[in-house]
């Protein structure tokens, strides 16, 4: 295995794939440069000399300035090097991109629901209206488990503290959030679960439901029942009785909507990983398939690179406006636009937003974008939609759960047990933490730091997700009951 790579012919930096020592000599795009200091693997070294102010190239783009000159061989990271980006950008659209070739269906075995949509399961959730009856569902879904042990594929308690002392589109966000989850296609039945006294109370929220399968939802509040424990039981009963007669049926995999997902980066994240899931974004969106983005700060920066992909004008539009709107957000707040990335992601050798943004925006591949969403909206149109949503790890995993993402890709490089309530493959950007993390890691990309050969890596890739899909291997957090959700808050808490 080579000790450094360069990622695209113009780049003015190389990563180094080992750690090296001071004196290290390596060769790298033809040529030879020794190591001025030594080098943590994952971070970057200059492949020629930089001068101060002089932009700083990864992945053909510029990822920053240099804040001095910076030697031939010499480590890269926030000590000498800033970003370039500030405010708000204006924008035009190129034009229609052109389509990419169709390719031969693939299938799968999933659950065909009477709304055209395909589960990868068959679950039953218990979704609170509120926080405060987090523990009665969590009880139910227990008592349930134990007692209809093979009537679903998992009885779900999909606990959350919102619900109550929101306002205005905070309320509306939550209750377009649980709905999207409610409406998921891995729901089999869903028993909603109120207090009685929430703002959230049912039968405000009943309207959020129109698009769902009336009768797979069933309806509770505690206030209203002596014991709540009982009458809840009942109603899993009713809806065991339901999701018992499911089965899976052969399906094209044009029936998958997959959600792409990043966090607890490292700089092979962008390298391996989320290129790896930008293979299969394009594959599946080629076989008619659905794929959705999210993460909108973690474009910033890169975002011009998915502008360029927008199908048409009105698609473009509504990406700008997702774009600023998300900036917009950030001012509001008196935040700085381009705080960013975390502690965790400088540490494994990410130095700028634009950097962070150019390796993460690489799980869509060249997918078009078809379709923007907003917040609590739900997938309309195959092809690559992108989510209005934060970089958030809990949350974003339950926007792209509530958006109708029936299977979740989670790239990592440093490890994240959360997964989402639908099935969520942790796909390791490195081969050290996958070893190391088994418990927590399904698939490893790390390989292809040494071979390179992506479309051998991604038809085994797809393979293995058709397999997951099917219902053939279980991922590590449904093994572990790792799976959960948060919602998105942004308002006046009473």
């Amino acid at each position: 295995m080579q000790n450094i790579i360069q990622l695209d012919p113009r780049d003015n930096v190389c990563v180094a794939v080992l750690p090296l020592h001071a004196g290290t000599r390596a060769e790298c795009a033809g040529q030879a440069l020794t190591t001025a200091e030594e080098i943590t693997s994952g971070h970057k070294l200059a492949l020629r000399d930089i001068g101060e102010g002089e932009h700083v190239i990864k992945y053909g783009a510029s990822i920053g300035l240099a804040t001095r000159n910076i030697r031939k061989g010499e480590h890269i990271h926030s000590h000498n090097l800033r970003t370039g980006l500030s405010g708000l950008l204006e924008y035009a659209y190129p034009g229609t991109p052109e389509p990419g070739k169709a390719l031969p269906p693939r299938t799968f075995m999933g659950y065909m629901r009477p709304d055209g949509s395909a589960g990868t399961r068959n679950d039953i959730y218990i979704v609170p209206t509120v926080g405060c009856v987090n523990g009665t569902a969590r009880t139910l879904a227990r008592m349930a488990s134990e007692r209809f042990p093979n009537a679903a594929d998992s009885f779900l308690a999909l606990t959350h503290d919102m619900g109550c002392s929101q306002l205005g589109e905070d309320m509306e966000c939550t209750r377009s959030l649980l709905a999207g989850l409610i409406r998921n296609p891995n729901a089999g039945g869903v028993l909603v679960l109120g207090l009685g006294c929430e703002n959230n109370y049912v039968d405000s929220f009943r309207p959020y439901l129109k698009d769902c399968r009336a009768e797979r939802i069933r309806f509770l509040v505690a206030q209203e029942c002596e014991d709540e424990i009982e009458r809840g039981m009942q109603l899993l009963e009713e809806l065991a009785h339901l999701t018992a007669r499911d089965r899976r049926c052969e399906l094209p995999a044009s029936y998958l909507t997959l959600g792409f997902k990043c966090g607890g980066s490292d700089a092979f994240s962008g390298i391996t990983a989320n290129p790896l899931c930008g293979r299969i974004a394009d594959r599946l969106t080629a076989m008619g398939g659905k794929c959705i983005l999210t993460e909108v700060p973690e474009m910033f920066g890169a975002e011009q690179i998915l502008l360029d992909r927008c199908a048409d004008l009105e698609t473009f539009e509504a990406a700008v406006g997702m774009i600023n709107g998300f900036k917009a957000y950030y001012i509001r707040h008196g935040q700085p636009i381009y705080e960013n990335p975390s502690p965790g992601n400088k540490e494994g050798g990410i130095t700028t937003l634009e950097e962070k943004s150019l390796g993460c925006i690489r799980k869509g591949g060249d997918a078009i974008v078809t379709d923007v969403l907003p917040m609590g909206g739900f997938v309309r149109r195959p092809g690559l939609s992108l989510l209005t949503g934060p970089g958030n790890d809990l949350i974003s995993c339950t926007n792209l759960a509530a958006a109708g993402a029936s299977l979740i890709v989670f790239t990592t490089g440093r490890g994240n047990p959360f997964c989402a309530p639908v099935p969520t493959v942790k796909l390791a950007s490195n081969t050290p933490m996958a070893s190391r993390k088994q418990n927590w890691i399904d698939y490893s990309a790390g390989a292809l730091l040494e071979s390179g050969d992506f479309d051998a890596e991604a038809e085994r890739f797809m393979d293995y997700l058709l397999r997951v899909a099917s219902g053939e291997c279980l991922t590590r957090g449904e093994q572990n009951g790792s799976r959960g959700i948060a919602l998105f808050r942004d308002g006046v808490i009473l």
